[in-house]
């Protein structure tokens, strides 16, 4: 009898004993190991810093009694994925949450678990993390937040040096900056130098209307998107940008316009710092020199306000294991898997007075990061409200027409308070 036939028929042996178990499967090993099912976006790319291999490979280090097993979905498709799993029933034990906003959502067909009973039972510390309170629903602690990300302002020092223009302040309005992109936009074809981006989400442009903290995208009325719809279609039509048509078309992402050095200003989420950082370290940047500066701010609203958002973290209700599940979160959110989120130059959400200075500290970061990253006062970019996730897909058809001309801005808000009215059931 070949070796190949002998493994096979132990391991059909072991399999009927029941100590052999399909990847991701709902039960625990006969030596007491538990399987919790993971949901998550992405998980394999980028294995050298992938935050998720990280945090499973040091947890089941210091918990050899439950392994981690993800059930792994491209980020594009992880909403619906997620929506079709938890409402057909998915053994999935731990949720992450790609869009906060979704959270209300699920919690409302009774599909998250409340984590207060948790948080009491282990004396965790509530004050220590950001945007805690956006995640409790009557009464109810539905997610713990993982990671957290703000809008600042990237900027390549080589083309203000070139241009012999100062470097942007950490009090700039957003009139400031659109003259900035003026003076700092060059040349022609492939040798273009454009001021400023703005990326194709609705956010890059609807964001600074809700910065002053008195508005939401949840509106009846959006008559306050208007004037940073007139700053985007003037920077489009004087070329200080890229066109909002040619970057759809090309399918041109945010992080690899800036990495390829053409790109004098980018109002982007703290996220994209690991990935300039990553790009420079496996050679792959154009842009050598980059700094940062606290997000533009409308007229009349302090320097330092910005909109930002969170990464929640929650257990499936129908999840049998909801004590390994809690182990896990409590790990990801805890002292050590924020510190490993940090050395990777993203922000936790669970956050000390040295939390943002060891980001700043980190090797690749540019000088006066601290003080970029030290906001005043961050807005949700999208309130956590059930009907937020059904809203801002209005908003973003919406912008897609104003933002290809194809309707006014005095048309497409029309629209987008329309829809929203009937949304919202108004």
């Amino acid at each position: 009898m070949s070796l190949k036939r002998i493994v096979f028929l132990c391991l059909l042996a072991l399999a009927a004993a029941g100590l052999v178990f399909a990847a991701g499967g709902n039960q625990a090993s006969s030596a007491g190991r538990t399987t919790i099912n993971v949901s998550a976006w992405d998980v394999g790319n980028d294995i050298n810093t992938s935050i998720y291999l990280r945090l499973k490979a040091e947890f089941e280090r210091q918990n050899p009694n439950i392994h981690v097993e993800f059930l792994d979905t491209p980020a594009a498709d992880y909403n619906q994925k997620l929506t079709v799993m938890l409402n057909g029933g998915s053994d999935v034990d731990v949720i992450w949450i790609k869009d906060g906003d979704t959270a209300p959502a699920y919690a409302q067909r009774g599909q998250l678990a409340d984590l207060s009973p948790f948080l009491t039972r282990d004396n965790i510390d509530r004050s220590l993390f950001v945007g805690m309170s956006d995640l409790t629903m009557n009464g109810r602690l539905i997610a713990l937040p993982v990671s957290s990300g703000y809008y600042v302002l990237f900027y390549n020092k080589d083309i203000f040096d070139a241009a012999g223009v100062p470097y942007p302040s950490n009090d700039m309005t957003w009139n400031e900056w659109e003259a900035l992109c003026g003076r700092l936009t060059s040349g022609s074809g492939t040798n273009k130098i454009y001021g400023g981006f703005l990326h194709t989400w609705n956010a890059c442009v609807q964001n600074w209307a809700v910065q002053d903290g008195r508005n939401t995208i949840v509106a009846n009325d959006y008559a306050f998107f208007k004037p940073y719809y007139e700053m985007a279609l003037r920077l489009q039509k004087a070329g200080h940008i890229w066109d909002y048509g040619a970057l759809r078309a090309g399918g041109i992402g945010y992080a690899n316009a800036f990495i390829q050095g053409n790109v004098a200003t980018i109002p982007m989420g703290t996220w994209l710092m690991h990935t300039i950082i990553n790009a420079q370290r496996e050679g792959s940047a154009k842009v050598q020199n980059w700094g940062m500066a606290t997000l533009p701010h409308p007229a009349g609203v302090p320097a330092g306000h910005t909109v930002g958002s969170m990464t929640p973290i929650a257990i499936n209700q129908a999840s049998q294991k909801k004590d390994a599940a809690w182990e896990f979160i409590k790990f990801v959110t805890g002292p050590q898997g924020s510190a490993m989120y940090v050395e990777l130059g993203q922000i936790p959400a669970r956050q000390t007075p040295e939390t943002l200075r060891a980001i700043a500290a980190l090797p690749g970061m540019p000088s006066g990061t601290a003080a970029a990253l030290e906001v005043k006062n961050i807005v949700l970019d999208r309130p956590y409200l059930a009907v937020s996730q059904q809203v801002n897909q209005i908003l973003g058809e919406e912008h897609s027409l104003i933002m290809l001309e194809e309707i006014s801005i005095d048309q497409g808000l029309a629209n987008m308070a329309r829809r929203s009215r009937e949304a919202q059931g108004r």
